[in-house]
């Protein structure tokens, strides 16, 4: 009993530690963050995620479907600061009907076909990848890794998985932590905070590549009536109900700033 009360003496006051070194740490809009592991170290399972994903998933080999993904992503990366210790974006779409995309750290962004039924033009894949870009912007991986380790839920990865030599043992966990459900579908990967942040980002993004913020709201409503009535209560969810996203990203684009940018032409 008194083993065990020390050892758990011992994880509290690490935690405490740890949690006060973090406080420092704030996100693009100041929000106070819990950071505990490095670009490098989360570049490193980004990148590996990926490579797996990129070896089990289907890829499009549709020229023009590729083309046209990639422009608009690439406008969206172009207005991305070089600070996360990685030269460049790499971008992947898969083919699949998931209505969804991600990206993660190292700079890596898949997009599934199934989005391009939803998002209806490039304004609205602008805004479903200026959003998914911000995730990283904000070290929100490392953040949820973080919060993991804290609670020792994470242990298995940091020990493991960040030193790469087992990855494959624990890459179902990896995923998980960084945002991808164990199928590589993204399920519920974020925090509302999180998600909610990573909406105004990516809204800032998108326009300051010259894509229209205002599409925003047209793509939550097609978001809406794919999911025909499937989404849970916001109080039972993770994330932010279609109607809250829409109202929010409303006001957010009342206090932006006018952006004088070409629009891109990504769609032939």
């Amino acid at each position: 009993m008194e083993n065990a009360m020390r050892a758990w003496q011992t994880t509290s006051w690490v935690s405490a530690v740890l949690l006060s070194l973090a406080a420092c740490s704030s996100s693009p809009t100041g929000r106070n963050q819990l950071i505990l592991f490095s670009d490098s170290d989360m570049n490193n399972l980004g990148s590996q995620s990926f490579e797996q994903m990129k070896q089990q998933l289907k890829i499009e080999k549709d020229p023009g479907v590729n083309r046209y993904v990639q422009c608009v992503a690439k406008h969206i990366t172009d207005h991305v600061p070089q600070s996360k210790g990685f030269q460049q974006w790499e971008v992947v779409v898969f083919d699949s009907e998931q209505v969804n995309a991600f990206a993660l750290p190292g700079g890596k962004i898949g997009v599934y076909t199934g989005l391009l039924d939803v998002a209806e033009n490039e304004d609205q894949l602008a805004t479903v990848l200026g959003h998914e870009v911000a995730h990283v912007l904000a070290d929100h991986s490392n953040e949820r890794l973080s919060q993991n380790q804290i609670t020792n839920a994470g242990l298995q990865i940091t020990n493991v998985a960040i030193g790469a030599s087992d990855y494959a043992q624990y890459s179902d966990l990896t995923m998980a932590a960084l945002g991808l459900g164990v199928q590589y579908g993204v399920m519920l990967p974020y925090g509302r905070t999180q998600e909610s942040e990573a909406d105004m980002l990516g809204l800032d993004l998108m326009a300051q590549a010259g894509f229209n913020p205002q599409q925003s709201i047209e793509l939550w409503k097609n978001m809406a009536a794919a999911s025909k009535g499937q989404q849970p209560p916001e109080l039972l969810s993770t994330h932010p109900s279609h109607q809250t996203r829409i109202k929010d990203l409303t006001n957010k684009m009342k206090a932006m700033p006018s952006y004088n940018v070409p629009h891109p032409t990504c769609q032939s």
